[in-house]
């Protein structure tokens, strides 16, 4: 389905008098398979992000480097669908030498975040964690994995186990490991 909107086309300067203007239909962004964002919690969750990016990017991690007490990260996704670069902000709560464990709790909604199936589509990301930039493989722990990771994943943040409570789905735990 294509979205577009009538746009009026006036030239620099020109103000609402001397009749009509002519009007042009140009395309809008397509919304993801979630549709647009339109309840408070999806907004609310896009606002801080923006926020935080900002303000991360800006300091080059210096500032708002961490969150909830844990490292932040920005990860860079190839969208599953479009195939643009989209970014993120997130928390890291295991941060290893050799890998970075980030978590789709999409704060304990039923839904898994968008990022989660841009990664799992296209596994090579980008990261910047820590004021460096790195090109990293993601993948989905497996159960194992996730029954190792899970206990250390709360104890840097509590509320994840509290997301779990929250949902029917099982949050799952993206390890990046750097790309070979």
């Amino acid at each position: 389905m294509r979205l577009t909107r009538e746009t009026t086309l006036r030239p620099r300067g020109a103000g609402a008098e001397g009749g009509r203007a002519p009007t042009a239909r140009r395309e809008l962004a397509a919304p993801d398979y979630r549709g647009p964002v339109t309840n408070n919690k999806d907004r609310a969750a896009k606002a801080i992000a923006v926020v935080h990016k900002a303000i991360f990017l800006t300091s080059k991690g210096r500032v708002a480097g961490k969150f909830y007490g844990m490292p932040a990260l920005q990860l860079t996704t190839t969208g599953r669908k479009s195939g643009q670069r989209r970014s993120t902000m997130l928390t890291a709560p295991i941060v290893e030498d050799d890998r970075i464990v980030i978590v789709a709790s999409y704060g304990g909604d039923d839904r898994n975040p968008l990022w989660f199936g841009n990664l799992v589509a296209h596994p090579e990301v980008g990261v910047v964690i820590g004021g460096k930039d790195r090109t990293m493989h993601a993948r989905v722990a497996d159960a194992e994995e996730r029954a190792e990771l899970w206990p250390r994943v709360t104890e840097a943040y509590k509320g994840y186990a509290g997301y779990q409570t929250k949902t029917d789905r099982e949050i799952p735990l993206v390890i990046l490991e750097p790309k070979s």
